[in-house]
């Protein structure tokens, strides 16, 4: 069912060429910008009403309105199961105890007496948050979108998510968002919802319509059509990421549980017949049993030739047999995986070798499906090998470093005779003027 890669008895390559022998899906996000141009130009002419159209063609349902009464995101709570609310309600508590630990501070540095450097961290005013509602519903990316933008302290907060067909009216009209994000909206607070999916939702936070004023970042993942729009508007708006199918990577050794291991890659493989599902190991053994493991726990899955057959069978998923742990880390660390399990003796001391991961989840009781929903952790994190640059969404994503510079006269003659010779020597002399103006035009020797 999943591929092998036999990496023993041979010295590992080096760098790049490590990384490609882990291929990953083919993922074109270059091709799909030639299918987001007209949609974002339609929206950015013709506003709420193109983006409303776009939505009727590619979710088959036209949305009574753009932006979600008020009265439809309090029923959505009000009918929400109470066992879905409450595990909700712990995953908000438990993403807001993490997050909030990761505020910044204003810190000031004395450079010399009489000059100062003062890094304040500043909220953008302004954040579009997008939640997938395709193959499945994503409640949970409401909960680890919104709950580091308020941390954060951002004032503005919208939320899309694409309309939904098949939905009971309920009396607030067809073409809503499903109704656990909208509830999980209300118990964020969150009462700026727009029925907008794809990359017309991403335009429209990009450009602003009628219904929706323009933000400063975009953040949240989606298809290829997303990704493609954000990397169209990067530069008219902010953005997180280029979110790329999702990914799990596993190192193992002989004492890892088979059952647990085959589990949490079909975990993953579920999301998209384009998940990637990666088990690296030392042990023939747990390889085999693994094996076995899969075609029994698939068997009884949900979703199986949908999405979990062709992720498992495809080119970004493989069982990668290495002749140690060491290399194992060695290759883990080449993949860059989204999501990276170690389950190995001693596996915190292995986990803290780990230098590319946007998560790491240590031992047999730490499953990416925790990560999901309520470990405290952000699942929004970097794909395709992006890890090795990149870092998950944080509060840190949602704020601006701002330097606020203080010299005295005193302070900046005892540097100007540099500043001076630095400018001169990039032949910028109106740089060195604008230092020589303060002091008569002779500056300071020290």
């Amino acid at each position: 069912m999943i591929p092998r890669i036999d990496l023993r008895g041979t010295a590992l390559p080096e760098g790049g060429d490590l990384r490609d022998l882990l291929l990953r899906a083919e993922f074109d996000v270059e091709a799909a910008l030639e299918t987001v141009r007209p949609i974002c130009e339609d929206v950015r002419h013709r506003g709420s009403a193109a983006v409303i159209e776009w939505g009727e063609k590619f979710d088959g349902v036209r949305p009574g309105a753009l932006r979600v009464p008020a009265a439809a995101i309090t029923a959505a709570l009000e009918e929400l199961e109470p066992a879905v609310r409450a595990a909700l309600e712990e995953s908000i508590r438990r993403a807001r105890l993490v997050h909030r630990e990761q505020r910044r501070t204003t810190h000031t540095t004395q450079v010399v007496p009489g000059g100062t450097v003062t890094e304040k961290w500043v909220p953008v005013e302004r954040v579009g948050l997008y939640v997938p509602g395709g193959r499945s519903v994503y409640p949970s990316s409401v909960v680890m979108n919104v709950v580091p933008a308020q941390e954060a302290g951002v004032e503005g907060v919208a939320v899309a998510s694409p309309p939904q067909k098949g939905l009971s009216d309920n009396g607030w009209g067809v073409g809503l968002p499903h109704p656990t994000i909208l509830a999980a909206c209300a118990l964020l607070g969150v009462d700026e919802v727009y029925a907008a999916g794809g990359a017309q939702a991403v335009a429209m936070f990009a450009y602003g319509t009628e219904d929706c004023l323009p933000v400063n970042l975009v953040t949240g993942p989606g298809n290829i059509y997303v990704a493609a729009a954000k990397r169209l508007l990067k530069g008219r708006v902010g953005i997180d990421a280029e979110a790329g199918p999702t990914e799990i990577a596993i190192l193992a050794d002989a004492g890892a549980d088979p059952v647990h291991v085959a589990a949490d890659l079909i975990s993953q493989a579920e999301h998209d017949p384009m998940a990637a599902a990666v088990l690296v190991t030392d042990s023939e053994e747990l390889a085999a049993a693994t094996e076995a493991e899969l075609a029994s726990q698939v068997a009884a899955a949900k979703h199986v030739t949908d999405r979990i057959e062709p992720a498992l069978t495809g080119r970004q998923s493989a069982i990668v047999l290495v002749a140690d742990i060491e290399d194992g880390l060695k290759v883990v660390d080449a993949y860059a995986a989204e999501h990276l399990e170690i389950q190995t003796a001693d596996a915190a001391a292995v986990a803290g070798r780990v230098r590319n991961a946007g998560a790491v989840f240590v031992g047999p009781y730490a499953p990416v499906s925790l990560g999901d929903y309520c470990a405290g952790s952000n699942h929004v994190l970097p794909t395709g090998g992006c890890a090795c640059h990149s870092s998950g969404l944080s509060v840190q994503s949602f704020l601006r470093g701002i330097h606020i510079i203080d010299y005295s006269r005193d302070a900046l003659a005892e540097v100007a005779h540099h500043v001076v010779t630095l400018a001169e020597a990039e032949d910028l002399p109106a740089h060195g003027a604008a230092i020589k103006a303060r002091f008569g035009w002779k500056v300071p020797q020290q």
